[in-house]
């Protein structure tokens, strides 16, 4: 062991800076059930929105650069978003509905995918939908990406 003699308050502190360094704890893992269900309840709650026939509640989860799939030219950003989807809200008949059935979230905990099937009113499967909801804030999970797909007659998906 080599003990060094310094009577400087600089490579005193920069030494205990080291020290400090070396022994920092690892960050906080994320708590990817945790963020699994809040991205369920989120999805779940996005969907309700087409039940409550609430507009200004669907668009609140859709993110600033939210792209939506549908036709051969996709929908982008929040508002182009919202106005493409708002003929769905308008007549109080339910269109459609859909229901997360797999939800997974990154190991980092910021994005997430969420797929299932989608309804119509009788309850028939005509669809399914994939979408990836990014964590905005704490708590906070808006939907950045969707894409749905009709039923495939040779698989029944």
């Amino acid at each position: 062991m080599v003990i060094v003699k310094c009577r400087s308050p600089i490579f005193f502190a920069l030494a205990l800076l080291g020290l400090q360094t070396a022994f920092a704890a690892e960050p906080a893992r994320p708590n990817l059930p945790e963020l699994q269900r809040e991205v369920e309840d989120t999805e779940n709650a996005f969907a309700k929105t087409m039940a409550d026939r609430d507009y200004t509640a669907f668009t609140s989860f859709l993110s600033d650069e939210a792209v939506f799939f549908s036709g051969p030219t996709p929908w982008r950003g929040k508002l182009q978003v919202a106005q493409a989807w708002k003929r769905f809200y308008e007549k109080s008949e339910v269109p459609f509905s859909w229901t997360p059935e797999k939800v997974v979230v990154l190991d980092s905990g910021t994005l997430a995918l969420s797929t299932g099937p989608v309804r119509d009113p009788k309850g028939k499967l005509i669809g399914t939908f994939t979408s990836i909801w990014r964590l905005e804030a704490p708590g906070i999970w808006r939907i950045v990406f969707d894409k749905g797909c009709d039923v495939c007659e040779l698989c029944g998906r």
